[in-house]
């Protein structure tokens, strides 16, 4: 079966606001992110890539130009499942007010039992990436054989529960994985189990300062849709 290559889209202009974007139009890279973006030609160019999937959101079509351009015959595709968690009322609000909310608790230690108002629960979201990847494994394996290498852009949240998915893990942990902007995950899937190959690999250590907190901040909780990287 595939080999699958998942790419978080570059920083955006969300991330660095400390915004929950969810599918909010017009949220772009910003510098770094479009940096980041810039980059990634050269770091998959070792890669055979047969297909690229991609969340319809602009984040992620942007964070693919550069990659396209590199490789104008790399067939693209838009997949509405691996599009950001939708946050329904969360959505626009900065994190930090976010960080009151009785929800926030349940979103951070029991995931499975989230449902976001006016939004989705993150046991939907979870299912709709897992089913997406599923499909485009069977699709991709018909089309290109069972050695294939393809991609997907997605988003923090669904990388994280992709990944939790090929570990076996329950839903409530998922929330110890982190992914960087921009990063790339890959998962190798065969008949009986997958793989985890490669998490969060970005090639810098910056990521891993250690940084200042807010007061009382103890810097324990996850980032709902995943933090904005090394500064």
């Amino acid at each position: 079966m595939p080999m699958l290559i998942l790419v978080r889209h570059g920083r955006s202009t969300a991330n660095t606001a400390g915004v929950l974007a969810g599918w909010t139009p017009g949220v772009a890279l910003d510098e770094r992110g479009a940096a980041q973006a810039a980059a990634l030609p050269d770091r998959l160019a070792r890669l055979p890539l047969a297909a690229a999937v991609t969340s319809p959101l602009q984040r992620c079509r942007e964070t693919l130009a550069p990659l396209l351009t590199a490789r104008p015959g790399l067939p693209l595709h838009t997949e509405e499942r691996i599009g950001e968690c939708h946050y329904g009322d969360w959505s626009g609000r900065k994190l930090a007010e976010l960080a009151d909310e009785p929800l926030m608790n349940v979103v951070q230690q029991h995931p499975s039992a989230a449902a976001f108002p006016g939004g989705e629960s993150m046991r939907a979201m979870q299912a709709r990436a897992v089913d997406a990847v599923r499909d485009w494994n069977a699709r991709i394996e018909a089309e290109h054989g069972p050695d294939a290498v393809y991609l997907m852009c997605s988003h923090g949240d669904i990388i994280k529960s992709l990944v939790a998915d090929a570990l076996g893990l329950h839903l409530d942990l998922f929330q110890r994985i982190s992914v960087e902007p921009c990063s790339v995950t890959a998962i190798r899937y065969t008949p009986t189990r997958p793989f985890l190959v490669r998490l969060g690999d970005t090639g810098d250590f910056a990521g891993l300062v250690p940084r200042e907190h807010a007061p009382g901040d103890q810097g324990g909780d996850a980032a709902v849709g995943g933090d904005a990287g090394a500064p």
